[in-house]
């Protein structure tokens, strides 16, 4: 929380929206990072323990999946948004042919299974982006 959301009144801080986004060199040497800043904004939303796990494996497979087919000396980027009681994530990087991961593999499964609602797009220069979506309390969800 900021000093301006601090002041702000009850009513106008829950239609806001944190954007969080981390550009980072496309090299599996900086995954950490991306872990990192996933389990902490997973926290601030207060996500279970497991549920932050899950997230923080679910952008590693996702950064997985994309830096196979990195285009060399790129940049990974990855783009956060906190919504109440949920969290997107859009991963995305330049890649060599523009192919979106395949959705038969066990490697989406699992990424289905840990985030959620997973999807994937190609974008303008062959960009491809993994988009994670989690709500806290979701497996619990009738």
């Amino acid at each position: 929380m900021t000093e301006e959301t601090a002041a702000m009144p009850a009513s106008t801080k829950l239609s806001l929206r944190d954007l969080v986004t981390v550009r980072l060199p496309a090299a599996s040497a900086y995954l950490s990072v991306l872990r990192t800043a996933t389990a902490g904004l997973a926290a601030r939303l207060d996500f279970t323990l497991d549920e932050i796990e899950d997230l923080r494996i679910a952008v590693d497979e996702a950064c997985a999946m994309l830096l196979a087919q990195a285009v060399p000396g790129t940049d990974l980027e990855c783009e956060f948004e906190l919504t109440g009681d949920a969290m997107r994530i859009a991963v995305s990087v330049l890649t060599v042919d523009g192919q979106v991961p395949s959705r038969e593999t066990f490697a989406w499964t699992v990424l289905s299974s840990l985030a959620g609602d997973v999807d994937a797009r190609v974008g303008a220069d062959d960009r491809v982006t993994v988009m994670l979506q989690k709500r806290r309390g979701a497996a619990g969800a009738p």
